[in-house]
């Protein structure tokens, strides 16, 4: 990861980057940070089995503020979890059980782990279910309910919408409590003056600094950061395919996740290098200035996404993702692949399957990967000289691949044009 070079003043440094949308008194939080280390966190649910892109931000912002010399507390939802926000959400999310909650719990904590410096008075990662099962109800409404306005609540713009609409039930309805609860036990524990997460949860983290003030007398802070949409308005982290890019490399590979970054938008990259970048303003400016001059080099986008695989994956899977780029796109030879790098390059592309006692000619694989349209397409597209086998321009129209053009026993991959790859595998 690059050094950190935030200003002496980091809230101006996120500012400038774009990660501040709301705060409590922002010029008591400027100088609360100014004379002191400040615990702070941010807070992630398991809804799913891994963590996703839109995560990062919250992440990268308790790295950034660590770096400036403050406690970041992130935490793991294993209460809340079992609860669900009703946040954004036009109808209730399907409770889990309490097995799958724990195992995801499990999953998210090991991938916060890698963004910060943790324990020995560094950072501490927690879960909220260490002090919400030790609750029971009547403590609960007692010590945290009886300082909570249902008034309150009922103007967060995620429960008025809901009850215009389909209604909410009073699980959901509870969950700012617990949050607000979270904030209040960090603060009573480990001291914690500040809160972040994204701006759809204001209302749940001022309802946490309502609480402290009331049981604790105590002011503190929050601040949130803006939702990332990319230039189209589309919720960010959100693939052409409908799905999340995750940061568990079994559900999104290492080679997916560079190619999202590499994929940016140019009206997109360079707010993206602002939110997810610990390079410095000069460096971000002169990479602005790249996209501008000379866009069709992407050298933003390559930097943006070599710095966030490394981060997420380490520097191992980037080189393996370098060497996959290099050998699909660029001068390096695809037969050098290993097999894992090659699948997981090729993951997105068209596959089809075949025996590999009978392997069918070019233009049948070509038209069954829907590279080409029909038999004759593809018998002119190679006398063209636009097919390649396996990194190797195809010249009769009519050649049939033999157990010797296998990579690996099991691969060929074939391209048509310089960027239409397709996968064939043998069973």
């Amino acid at each position: 990861m690059p050094s950190d070079v935030s200003s002496p003043d980091v809230l101006a440094d996120l500012e400038w980057r774009g990660l501040v949308a709301q705060s409590t008194d922002r010029d008591a939080l400027r100088a609360e940070l100014a004379a002191g280390p400040v615990s702070v966190y941010f807070g992630c649910d398991p809804t799913a089995p891994s963590l996703h892109a839109g995560n990062l931000v919250g992440l990268l912002l308790l790295r950034r503020l660590q770096l400036a010399g403050h406690r970041p507390i992130p935490l793991a939802g294993g209460a809340t979890g079992l609860i669900g926000d009703p946040s954004g959400r036009s109808s209730e999310r399907q409770l889990l059980d309490a097995a799958t909650i724990r195992e995801r719990v499990e999953r998210i904590r090991a991938q916060m782990e890698r963004f910060l410096d943790l324990g020995d008075g560094a950072g501490l990662l927690v879960d909220n279910l260490d002090w919400t099962a030790q609750m029971s109800a009547i403590d609960f409404l007692r010590d945290v309910g009886k300082h909570v306005s249902v008034n309150v609540l009922l103007q967060k713009e995620s429960v008025s919408a809901r009850l215009a609409g389909g209604g909410l039930s009073y699980t959901e309805f509870s969950y700012a409590l617990l949050q607000a609860n979270d904030y209040l036990e960090l603060y009573r524990r480990h001291g914690c003056r500040l809160q972040v997460g994204g701006s759809d949860q204001w209302g749940n983290i001022v309802a946490g600094v309502d609480l402290v003030r009331r049981v604790e007398g105590a002011s503190v802070h929050a601040l949130t950061f803006p939702l990332i949409t990319d230039a189209s308005g589309a919720k960010f982290g959100k693939s052409t395919g409908g799905g999340s890019v995750w940061l568990d490399p079994a559900m999104t590979s290492p080679y997916e996740f560079f190619q999202f970054w590499v994929n940016t938008d140019d009206r997109d990259v360079v707010g993206y290098l602002k939110v997810f970048s610990f390079r410095s303003q000069e460096d971000i400016e002169a990479l602005a200035a790249a996209v501008e001059a000379a866009p069709g080099q992407r050298a933003a986008q390559r930097a943006l996404a070599e710095e966030l695989t490394e981060v997420v994956h380490g520097a191992e899977a980037l080189a393996g993702v370098r060497a996959a780029t290099e050998a699909l796109f660029g001068s390096g030879d695809v037969r050098s692949l290993p097999p894992h790098a090659l699948a997981e390059a090729l993951a997105g592309a068209p596959s089809t399957q075949v025996s590999a006692d009978s392997l069918p000619a070019l233009p049948a694989l070509l038209v069954a990967l829907g590279l080409c349209s029909s038999t004759s397409d593809a018998r002119g597209r190679v006398t063209q000289g636009g097919v390649y086998l396996n990194g190797e321009r195809v010249a009769d129209p009519t050649y049939t691949p033999t157990r010797a053009d296998l990579l690996h026993d099991r691969f060929l991959v074939l391209r048509v044009g310089k960027r239409s790859y397709g996968l064939v595998t043998t069973g």
